[in-house]
């Protein structure tokens, strides 16, 4: 146990517990309102949004997953670099426009607008359904960063003694998410970006110096790699599985219910635009952590799992106390997101299964008290799910996530621009994208997200998401020209053209403030 490096954790740990609580009076609003406990009241501003979208996408295991899959495969591991890249001009573009029609009709989440846009509770419940089922285990793994950060200060022996501080930490996260709501991710991750940054500047300058500067880490990692069965730079048959995992993984980051959470959120179509142009910011830091990886390699760095890569490096190169502040930084970007995914998820259920199945005559103020409610069973569950099963099993269920979520994309964007596409026919090609992403995934034992399709003699190794959401949209087209030839019926549409466009809050009749 090293005293200095759990006294520095302990007092950020302390002062992010004490801004959660705090958050509860910030942008003072009716808390006991679903729109303000879990949208914030809509009034979030560019530099807040950007801190909380950033804070929300770039968490405590992505900061422990990408250098660890570039430690152990090599340059694939960097297609996270420009999957970050693709998808803000998609942001750009498609997002302002869900701000828009969700602020004019008071929507909180994508499976509400949904429900406006095509009046389908099947076709709702399956994108809120699915967002739920995408989220949980993305929850669980922000355990994971946790639990590496604890095993490496030292905290190990008994079941009890390894799970009591892991325990101890979501109750706190519960507690003042349950209190704050939005509020408390959204302060806590001005301070957790910044830690963020501060740590992943110095070790990009520190650990190179200490190891004879780039040259030779690069050197040193094109040696180690061949032994693992990575390269250095992608061969020509890493090309597909690389450009197919960066753009299966651009659409489907930002259908993700904490990412629309985010976006939601802000205060206008602009502030979510401005956040577009200013993020790629943390896909240079983001660039720069997976050479975390290669200087793991370089170090000489043996570890029994690849997660343990990064607190391992870290531990080797810096004094005590900053690696307390990084382990800090890193714990701390579990629980941002953590909290921002829970919200999302209870505000899913609570919309659009329990206000719609159960109790249809819901007030505002019911809503709100069972997102809360919701919220602490969600962090439970991924708790236990963790604890009992381990984190293996999180890490398989988030594969099937990215296959899950991409399959909602067709019924929220293209629904954003069109009602060509008959409900029943997104909701069928969503059925067949989840069946046969599902299979994919249970086919590789659901170990990699690349399965090689074999057609017409050729082998193409792609992400299994993509080639899904692909004979997903196929279903969809062929299954609307059938069901308007047959003259299926359609619900009707409560949005109109100009609600895509509102830019200004006073244009909108939920005005900010």
């Amino acid at each position: 146990m090293n005293w200095t490096e759990l006294g520095v954790f302990i007092f950020f740990f302390l002062l992010v517990t004490v801004l959660g609580f705090v958050a509860v009076s910030w942008r003072r609003g009716d808390l006991t309102q679903l729109n303000e406990w879990g949208l914030a009241g809509r009034r979030f501003g560019t530099l807040v949004s950007w801190f909380l979208i950033g804070g929300d996408l770039y968490t405590a295991y992505t900061f422990i997953a990408v250098p660890a899959l570039v430690f152990g495969v090599g340059a694939l591991g960097f297609f996270a670099v420009p999957y970050t890249v693709i998808v803000y001009p998609l942001v750009f573009v498609l997002m302002p426009r869900l701000w828009a029609v969700c602020r004019r009709h008071h929507y909180i989440t994508p499976a509400d607008f949904i429900k406006g846009r095509y009046g389908s509770q099947g076709l709702a419940l399956a994108v809120a359904v699915t967002g739920i089922l995408a989220t949980m285990p993305y929850i669980a793994l922000q355990l994971v960063g946790i639990q590496v950060v604890l095993a490496t200060m030292g905290i190990t022996g008994s079941a009890a003694a390894t799970d009591l501080p892991l325990i101890l930490a979501f109750v706190i996260l519960a507690l003042y998410t349950y209190t704050s709501g939005l509020r408390a991710p959204a302060m806590i991750a001005i301070v957790k970006d910044t830690m963020i940054y501060i740590t992943v500047i110095a070790a990009v300058i520190v650990i190179p110096i200490k190891l004879g500067g780039y040259g030779h880490i690069f050197a040193a990692a094109a040696a180690a790699l061949p032994a693992k069965k990575g390269f250095l730079i992608l061969p020509p048959g890493g090309f597909m599985p690389y450009a197919s995992l960066a753009l299966g993984s651009a659409l489907a980051l930002f259908m993700y219910p904490h990412a629309i959470t985010g976006v939601l959120a802000s205060y206008s179509g602009k502030v979510v635009r401005r956040n577009a142009a200013l993020l790629p910011a943390y896909s240079l830091m983001l660039g720069l952590l997976a050479l975390l990886g290669y200087m793991a390699l370089a170090a000489g760095i043996t570890v029994s799992a690849p997660s343990l890569v990064v607190p391992h490096l870290l531990a080797a190169m810096f004094p005590s106390w900053f690696v307390g502040f990084a382990f800090a930084a890193i714990a701390i970007g579990a629980l941002v997101p953590a909290a921002i995914m829970s919200i999302a998820a209870s505000n899913l259920f609570t919309r659009n299964i329990w206000h719609v199945y159960f109790r249809k005559a819901t007030d505002p103020g019911e809503e709100a008290a069972v997102a809360k409610t919701v919220s602490l069973i969600v962090k439970v569950g991924a708790l236990v799910f963790v604890l009992a099963l381990g984190n293996t099993y999180a890490i398989y269920l988030q594969l099937l996530g990215g296959v899950w979520i991409l399959q909602t994309f067709p019924a929220i964007v293209f629904g954003l621009y069109t009602r060509w596409f008959h409900h029943v026919a997104l909701l069928l090609g969503w059925l067949v994208g989840m069946t046969w992403g599902t299979w994919m995934a249970a086919k590789n034992g659901f170990m990699s997200p690349v399965y090689p399709l074999h057609i017409a003699g050729a082998t193409l190794p792609l992400y299994a998401a993509l080639s899904a959401f692909a004979l997903n949209i196929i279903v969809a087209i062929v299954l609307t020209v059938v069901f308007d030839a047959m003259r299926i019926g359609r619900a009707a549409d409560e949005t109109v053209r100009d609600d895509y466009g509102a830019e200004d809050p006073a244009a909108s009749p939920v005005a900010a403030g």
